[in-house]
């Protein structure tokens, strides 16, 4: 059977490939300026805002402890030979808790949350505008904006450090199985090199960049179901521009991030 080619969807040239950019870019600031003018409006709406901690944040536990695990094991692994060639395998420990705590376990932690939280974000809100939901509630005085969007974005913005903090754990513990396995180094002793080269300089750029970046998760996930358009194929497209916008922003807000922390403590850097 030939399948008529008007199913096929058009591809974009470079100019409105581009406009499709900066058009996302400035309803991303319009929204975002909507957000900071709703959310300090009562009423603050508590209980929904621990609802979707639970459901956006809790709930994602289970395949970042997987990946915490993962990113000690790995690194160390791959690290180890490196270090041995030098004969500096004594620093291994703090190698490993450094370059978790201050770039890998935030960034990494941010592109998974993206991926399942943003993109469910959009998908619920975009169903929600296409089958009239959110304008029923208008129409129910009852503002929208304020209870699935800024409820969201805050849950987002406080769960996502939490998540951090777990996985960093994870990723250290992680490393000392792999340490372990082939290296003689007793507990006592990779638990007091992590402790002496970590400071708060590492902790602090690493944990509170993660604030920002499940803003972001938060805020385009929000942003991408609100505005769909298109029915249900408006909704899947949503869903999936919502990672992608989510994981660059976070590459590229990260990057920023980092030159920052590195010129407030240039001697942690």
């Amino acid at each position: 059977m030939k399948i008529p080619q008007s199913i096929y969807k058009k591809k974009l040239s470079f100019s409105e490939s581009m406009y499709n950019f900066f058009a996302t870019i400035t309803g991303l600031t319009v929204f975002n300026w909507e957000f900071l003018k709703q959310a300090f409006i009562p009423p603050y709406e508590i209980k929904e805002i621990k609802k979707h901690m639970d459901e956006l944040g809790v709930k994602t536990f289970p395949i970042v402890s997987i990946m915490g695990i993962i990113i000690g094991l790995v690194l160390t692994m791959q690290s180890q030979p490196v270090l041995q060639r030098f004969g500096a395998t004594d620093f291994l420990p703090a190698m490993v808790s450094l370059s978790v705590i201050r770039e890998l376990g935030p960034v990494l932690t941010a592109l998974i949350f993206a991926g399942r939280v943003s993109s469910g974000i959009g998908a619920e809100l975009g169903s929600m505008r296409v089958t009239e939901q959110i304008d029923a509630m208008e129409v129910s005085a009852i503002e929208p904006f304020k209870f699935l969007v800024v409820t969201r974005i805050i849950a987002t913005t406080m769960i996502l450090p939490i998540l951090t903090i777990y996985v960093i754990f994870l990723s250290i513990l992680g490393g000392y199985i792999a340490v372990i396995i082939t290296e003689n180094m007793s507990f006592i002793y990779y638990v007091n090199s992590v402790v002496t080269s970590i400071s708060f300089g590492d902790l602090l750029p690493g944990i509170g960049k993660t604030f920002v970046f499940g803003y972001i998760v938060g805020l385009v996930g929000a942003y991408k179901g609100y505005t769909t358009v298109g029915g249900t194929e408006g909704v899947g497209r949503a869903s999936t521009t919502s990672v992608v916008t989510a994981s660059l922003l976070i590459l590229v807000f990260d990057t920023v991030l980092v030159k920052i922390s590195l010129w407030l403590w240039p001697t942690v850097g």
